[in-house]
């Protein structure tokens, strides 16, 4: 089924309707293409995914399948009545009806693991895990060519888990470089990033939460002082305005989030694929 497409609709990152999905795809000598549409949370957002999955049936002519996890009955009534897909409402037909069984929330996991030996996917993911763990915290500027993405930020700012996350989940060759007093005082980013600007992606975070963080590293130094976290938040965030790098504060978004947030900024082919 090279000429089928699946999609993953969701309100949320759409993780859950892609594992779950893939699992029962799975099943099937089959490989349709995959497109991923996260953060579908509003009723024009809904509308353009129609017209994405309709477009895809007039190209194809057959019906794109759809898995969705969809809690506003608004939103999932449109992408489930207007579209011409085959339409899986994973939350009512199967989460739903096992919580008020089970009287507790799910979060599990359903997946079945292909021979890793044969897989590319696989492999590159090991790649780009290695990759970003050599260039974490600036450690190297070997082969930045090559990242997909650059996360810049002060220091404790969650450039590091969500470098590992892309890699480990996406296989997103993700450096990460610290902004610090020395380039806030030059006013520039470090040089070594001059030349891949259009790849950087910035995380900031609030000062309060900054300095939580990192007393809990170095309790009562002037790294971790609330002064010095607001001063350094806020000369990030003018750094990468000056520069006109893309940035969201982590201070209340998962790992999850941040990640697919980049993805569709930066590498919108990486939610198609």
């Amino acid at each position: 089924m090279p000429n089928r497409t699946v999609f993953f609709v969701s309100d949320g990152t759409g993780i859950t309707a892609e594992t779950f999905g893939n699992s029962i795809l799975s099943q099937f000598a089959a490989k349709p293409r995959h497109v991923r549409r996260p953060f579908i949370d509003t009723v024009d957002k809904a509308h353009q995914v129609v017209r994405e999955i309709d477009h895809a049936a007039a190209i194809e002519g057959k019906k794109p399948i759809v898995f969705a996890t969809l809690v506003d009955a608004e939103i999932l009534g449109i992408v489930k009545e207007q579209s011409k897909g085959l339409v899986l409402d994973m939350f009512n037909t199967f989460i739903e009806p096992l919580e008020a069984e089970f009287g507790m929330t799910s979060n599990h996991r359903i997946g079945r693991f292909s021979d890793i030996s044969k897989s590319q996917e696989y492999n590159d993911r090991i790649e780009a895990i290695n990759f970003s763990l050599e260039h974490d915290d600036g450690q190297s500027a070997k082969n930045l060519a090559q990242a997909d993405v650059i996360l810049v930020g002060v220091s404790r700012s969650g450039k590091t888990p969500t470098s590992l996350y892309l890699a480990m989940q996406h296989g997103i060759k993700a450096a990460n470089y610290p902004l610090v007093p020395e380039d806030f005082e030059r006013g520039q980013l470090p040089s070594t990033l001059a030349p891949f600007k259009t790849k950087c992606f910035g995380l900031t975070i609030d000062p309060e939460r900054l300095a939580q963080i990192r007393n809990e590293r170095r309790p009562n130094s002037v790294y971790a002082s609330l002064d010095n976290c607001r001063h350094e938040v806020r000369e990030g965030e003018s750094m990468m305005r000056r520069h006109g790098i893309a940035w969201l504060s982590s201070t209340h978004k998962s790992i999850e989030e941040i990640a697919t947030t980049i993805l569709r900024d930066l590498r919108p082919d990486r939610l198609m694929y």
